[in-house]
């Protein structure tokens, strides 16, 4: 039996499952990619994943991290890799240790500091590049990229031995292209992200909304999270085909948020909009 019960959304050949309530617990996965990004409890649906994306330290998104790695070894899995920011890593290598000497056995760690601007690589084309968030000290955001080459226009129309040709002559004969798949915001005060164009013209844009009543206003401010007038500005600006919304709260009903939603957005953007709690089995909006 599954130990969570997990939202689930399918968007063309990629799946997305989590679980995400603003204090109570964040765990957003996408198999095919093989990452998860923060990982909550550590839900036993997500110990597979190899790359764990955190993006912060807070305990609704990273207490599962001992129990990710714990049950990984206890299955004869590898780690796993852990990309956290760097501020993070001492203090996590210390709960790791404390719950190694609990457990009575050492549990096996890959952590990987990163800072903004950074770019880790996933699989052999596929990427995460790291980004600044305004939430704690030193939380990030991640982008996940897949990065192809594309023969330039002039070369296109070569035979294959023509191209041999020119490589063996050292002819740069193709362009990088990169391909934004999908950007995790985690938590975060606003900021204009359509500066930056790998994450305004993701495919899927993962992003939190904590705060929809307007009284809520400096709470958003006082908790560096969205508000919701601040959420629609910011998804006006974007390109993204599909926006799934995160870290909702119990205060406020699913059925008042995408009432919300659909009053600060525009009819084309409410369009792409996915609330991730909606998508949870069993559950009332």
């Amino acid at each position: 039996m599954a130990s969570h019960n997990l939202a689930h959304i399918k968007i063309d050949d990629l799946e997305i499952i989590g679980y995400s309530m603003a204090g109570e617990e964040t765990v957003i996965a996408m198999p095919q990619l093989d990452v998860c990004f923060d990982i909550g409890k550590a839900p036993d649906q997500v110990i597979s994943i190899n790359n764990v994306l955190l993006t912060h330290g807070h305990m609704d998104h990273s207490a599962g991290i001992a129990y990710y790695l714990s049950h990984r070894n206890f299955c004869g899995q590898s780690p796993g890799t852990i990309f956290a920011p760097e501020n993070l890593l001492e203090p996590m290598r210390q709960i790791i240790d404390a719950w190694g000497r609990l457990d009575g056995n050492q549990i096996p760690a890959n952590l990987v500091g990163v800072k903004a601007g950074d770019e880790c690589q996933i699989k052999p084309n596929l990427f995460t590049r790291v980004f600044p968030t305004k939430h704690s000290r030193g939380s990030v955001g991640f982008t996940v990229l897949e990065k192809r080459k594309k023969i330039k226009p002039e070369y296109a129309k070569l035979t294959g031995p023509q191209i041999v040709e020119l490589k063996k002559q050292k002819i740069a004969i193709d362009d990088p292209l990169e391909i934004p798949i999908v950007t995790y915001l985690g938590d975060t005060q606003y900021v204009d992200f359509s500066q930056l164009k790998y994450i305004a013209q993701s495919k899927i844009l993962i992003a939190e909304c904590t705060f929809y009543m307007d009284e809520h206003a400096e709470r958003a401010e006082a908790g560096r999270h969205m508000h919701i007038n601040e959420f629609g500005e910011l998804i006006e600006k974007m390109q993204n085909e599909h926006i799934v919304v995160t870290h909702t709260t119990q205060r406020t009903p699913l059925y008042e948020v995408r009432k919300k939603l659909k009053e600060v957005l525009s009819p084309e953007k409410y369009s792409r909009v996915i609330l991730l709690m909606d998508k949870c089995r069993q559950r009332d909006a």
